[in-house]
């Protein structure tokens, strides 16, 4: 009987150190999740798809936030503008100066060419420094599918 109770105990030890030995690559591949997701790079794409300057004012300053609060080298920032939305990057827009700004800071902008063409709008219309997409919303789409959030203000 006392060879027996040895065994159980020799056997428990031998299944504790079996399962610490499993359970440590867990948590080494824990760790290095966790060192992988603060290291992965913010993607955020944002929407403008209206003419109401006031949104374009909130889309400014949401990612000029963004790009302060997360570090330039930290975040991707784009903005996706079609409809009358694509007003906001005109020539002539009011806010011209703070598009540049953000531009500057790392922002991507883009704009839908099927909604220029409706409006007969050219590029030499536009601001300088802008990117230009067949379709505004498919590149809404695109940029979910790629993992980026999703702002519209």
């Amino acid at each position: 009987m006392r060879q027996f109770s040895h065994y159980v105990r020799l056997s428990a030890l031998a299944l504790g150190l079996g399962l610490a030995a499993m359970m440590a690559p867990a948590g080494v591949m824990a760790q290095q999740d966790a060192k992988a997701q603060v290291v992965k790079k913010s993607r955020v794409v944002f929407q403008v798809s209206d003419s109401d300057s006031k949104k374009w004012d909130l889309t400014l300053n949401n990612v000029k936030n963004v790009i302060k609060d997360l570090g330039r080298d930290n975040v991707d920032v784009e903005i996706v503008a079609y409809g009358p939305g694509i007003d906001m990057f005109k020539l002539e827009s009011p806010s011209a100066s703070r598009i540049d700004e953000v531009i500057k800071q790392g922002a991507q902008v883009v704009i839908c060419e099927n909604t220029m063409r409706a409006q007969k709008i050219s590029k030499a219309d536009m601001l300088d420094n802008l990117g230009y997409v067949e379709a505004g919303v498919s590149q809404l789409i695109r940029r979910q599918q790629q993992g980026y959030a999703y702002i519209k203000p």
